[in-house]
């Protein structure tokens, strides 16, 4: 399976939807809470080439993007195939 990252903050109801279909696909991520980090802030955009916003989600090395992202991949039916790896 591949290695997953989501940037997120608390009480982000993005950030939960998109880490609640990541734990539904028993995907193996980690969180890295940007809330109140600015280095982590830091990091997140620019791994993510400027995006701001949580989630930011990395299948991968691969930028996924934020929640409409994934629930597209997920939708179109290729999300099990990046989490496959």
């Amino acid at each position: 399976m591949a290695k997953v990252t989501v940037y997120y903050s608390d009480f982000c109801p993005y950030c939960i939807r998109a880490i609640t279909l990541l734990r539904r696909k028993g995907a193996d991520f980690r969180k890295i809470n940007v809330g109140m980090n600015a280095k982590k802030r830091t990091e997140m955009v620019k791994r993510a080439m400027g995006a701001r916003t949580v989630p930011q989600i990395f299948i991968g090395d691969q930028h996924i993007g934020g929640c409409d992202e994934i629930m597209a991949l997920e939708k179109g039916g290729n999300l099990d195939t990046l989490l496959a790896g």
